[in-house]
């Protein structure tokens, strides 16, 4: 039971007190965010706003350290609240925060060898005040002056500096960066991939994803034209990070984030998994370029590399242009670039005007010709040799699997922001793109002979290759080998059953009328089994005798009669080649008389035969019938198939549960595809979890028509 108590009471000078959410929050009570309290929230009086901004303001600029650093410890926890964050900001705190950065650390830093604790932590609650202020997006970044810019950088380009004072270093630039164009060029100018390689190579991740973070700031907003240059005139160390382009495709810090950040012992958390993601997506998206690029067909360049992947395919020299008669010379370039796999075969260049991929495509078939020599001339070679209609174009597939890798791996999107799906195998290679293509083209053309194509399946087969990329994207592989073994083991065939499996699982299968449904239809499968077992059993089978003594085996034949009131039995001299009939068999046994089936060991002639005894395949193939008391009618069946048949056929005579593995099997095969052909018609209708409610009977039937 609660209870709440009234006081009336008065409060003098109200305007210095506030409420505030005692939670961990803390934050100010305003008309703003008063919906904001929750139920069985308790809140405290305390000093305003407004009162606590001028408070701390003054006392930030007190001469004694510890009630600087004091003050400066309670305005970094303050300045978290938005409405605090307004009046400090008022009192002009931020340029108060900003010239002690800018000239009073150095006095600070007179006193650094006899107090060095205190100085990091002073600074560390100078910049950390600093970042939460300016995190509520009241005042503009622009208006910061070159030296405050040189002194965070000057931070971050230290050997050695506190480690709170890096990460909020790093944080600002950050910061800077993203808000900024005009600071953008002030800290790329300042800032050098040499001093931030030393950040990536530490044990600290929180360092190492504000390292990154910072990398990826400055790549996302350098212009197109800085992102790509002449890399052979360039020191890494010493080079810029507006020259992003250069910088991402050195194996110095490919290699520096591998082995420092993605294979480090400790597990990567999600801020730091976001930043990688973020630096792949921008990284691929420097193939936007070449992928928004239509060839010209006029353009020598461009066309002679048409010809480079002729002539490693074929292994032909570039004819000179007086050899042989133009005519001559154009229908062996037709037929090679029919062989290749061109839709025009005429004018190759033409395949390429398409956007995208444009002359990305070119550019990973070239690749693949020149690093992966030997698989490229198997392709074209193994294809060209087929019947037309069973060829895998290979300069068509190239074309339409860049264009699908482009849109799996999100070429020239901006990184989401909440996404943390980076794959460590593109941070492996340095050109981990064309690699990744390289891959995907032999899976194409694995995938085209393991499903038999012809040319009208050319869409069918890349929607099945879509398929195993994704799935082996999902499963996350560590290098570009293990993706390449992952991909061997989703052929088409494990495709189909993954997606069968799936079918049954899905959700619409669970349904309660789906459920209902497979109950209904079970029975009628169920007796549709039982009907082929009493059919196999009509037509019979050869039994082999078996003898503990040495002798050549005889054989005894058994059958069903039509209307399954007799078993019908006899012994042979040899197998027979057809079925036997009734009047050979002398012997019979009616199934009326018949008491029970038993198997296995429990059979008589496993218990009396003693070498049989031992022979567990025998003993998993025997089974007997028991009639009239003590009376038995012993089997051994030539497989287990038979003997599946043979026990289910003989137990449903006797009005049993068909209990076999094969019963199942059948079970599980027949009604999926029951299910399949009955809910046919309802493909991509939404099957409701309960059935419509049945309405109110009318209160009279006047509406019927009366025939008579």
């Amino acid at each position: 039971m609660f209870y709440m108590f009234f006081f009336r009471w008065s409060l003098g000078n109200h305007e210095n007190f506030a409420l505030q959410n005692a939670d961990s929050t803390n934050f100010y009570i305003t008309e703003k965010n008063r919906n904001d309290i929750k139920n069985g929230s308790i809140l405290r009086l305390t000093t305003s706003p407004s009162q606590m901004a001028g408070q701390l303001h003054e006392r930030i600029q007190s001469s004694s350290m510890d009630a600087k650093l004091e003050a400066l410890k309670d305005l970094a926890n303050s300045s978290r609240d938005v409405t605090f964050a307004q009046e400090f900001i008022n009192l002009d705190g931020i340029s108060l925060l900003t010239q002690m950065v800018e000239s009073g650390t150095e006095r600070y830093q007179k006193l650094q060898k006899i107090m060095k604790p205190c100085f990091g932590d002073l600074l560390s609650f100078t910049l950390t005040a600093f970042v939460e202020l300016m995190d509520h997006g009241i005042v503009s970044w622009d208006t910061f002056s070159v030296a405050f810019i040189k002194k965070i950088a000057g931070y971050v380009n230290k050997s050695a500096m506190d480690t709170a004072v890096l990460q909020r270093s790093l944080a600002i630039l950050e910061s800077m960066v993203l808000n900024s164009q005009d600071l953008y060029q002030k800290v790329a100018q300042e800032i050098t991939i040499g001093q931030l390689i030393p950040h990536l190579q530490g044990t600290d991740q929180d360092i190492q994803t504000y390292t990154i973070a910072v990398i990826n700031a400055l790549f996302l907003k350098a212009p197109e034209d800085k992102r790509q240059f002449d890399e052979s005139s360039v020191n890494i160390l010493d080079c810029p990070l507006t020259e992003m382009a250069h910088i991402l495709a050195q194996k110095q810090l490919r290699s520096i984030i591998l082995s420092n950040v993605i294979r480090s012992p400790k597990p990567i958390n999600d801020e730091m998994a976001h930043q990688l993601y973020v630096l792949q997506v921008l990284t691929f998206n420097l193939l936007e370029d070449r992928m928004m690029t239509k060839m010209d067909p006029q353009d020598q360049a461009q066309r002679d590399i048409i010809f480079e992947l002729r002539r490693i395919a074929f292994d032909v020299e570039c004819e000179p242009n007086n050899s042989g008669s133009i005519e001559k010379r154009k229908s062996m370039y037709t037929r090679d670039y029919k062989k290749l796999g061109f839709i025009n075969h005429v004018n190759p260049a033409m395949d390429f005007t398409q956007i995208p991929p444009g002359m990305l495509a070119l550019d990973n078939m070239l690749y693949f010709a020149r690093h992966h020599q030997d698989a490229y001339i198997r392709i074209v070679l193994e294809n060209s040799s087929r019947e037309d209609k069973h060829e895998c174009p290979f300069g068509r597939s190239s074309i339409e699997l860049t264009k699908m890798l482009c849109e799996i791996l999100k070429v020239g999107e901006l990184p989401s922001e909440n996404c943390h799906d980076f794959h460590p195998m593109f941070f492996t290679h340095d050109r981990s793109f064309e690699e990744f293509f390289c891959i995907c083209i032999q899976l194409l053309n694995k995938t085209w002979k393991e499903m038999r194509a012809t040319s009208e399946d050319f869409n069918k087969v890349m929607q099945v290759v879509r398929e195993q990329i994704m799935r082996a994207l999902t499963q996350k592989p560590n290098s570009l080998d293990q993706l390449k073994s992952r991909l061997q083991n989703l052929s088409y065939t494990e495709i189909l059953k993954i997606r069968q499996s799936e079918r049954m699982n899905q959700e619409d299968f669970q349904s309660r009328p789906i459920l209902e449904l497979r109950e209904k239809i079970q029975p009628e499968i169920m007796e549709l089994i039982k009907q082929q077992r009493l059919n196999r059993l009509c037509d019979g089978t050869c039994f082999r005798k078996i003898s503990s003594r040495r002798r050549q085996d005889k054989f005894w034949y058994c059958r069903l009669s039509p209307n399954h009131k007799v078993l019908h039995y006899g012994d042979l001299e040899e197998s027979p080649q057809g079925e036997v009939p009734h009047d050979s068999l002398q012997e019979k046994l009616p199934v009326a008389d018949m008491k029970a089936v038993v198997t296995g060991k429990d059979c008589p002639h496993m218990k009396e035969k003693g070498s049989l005894k031992q022979n567990k395949e025998v003993q998993e193939l025997a089974f007997s019938v028991l009639y009239e008391s003590d009376e038995y009618l012993n089997f051994i069946a030539p497989d287990k198939h038979e003997y599946c048949v043979w026990t289910d056929g003989l137990n449903a005579l006797l009005g049993k549960e068909m209990t076999s593995d094969f019963t199942k099997s059948d079970m599980d095969t027949l009604l999926s595809m029951e299910m399949k052909l009955r809910l046919l018609d309802l493909e991509n209708i939404q099957i409701p979890e309960a059935p419509p409610p049945i309405p109110k009977e009318p209160s009279n039937y006047d509406f019927v028509y009366d025939c008579n």
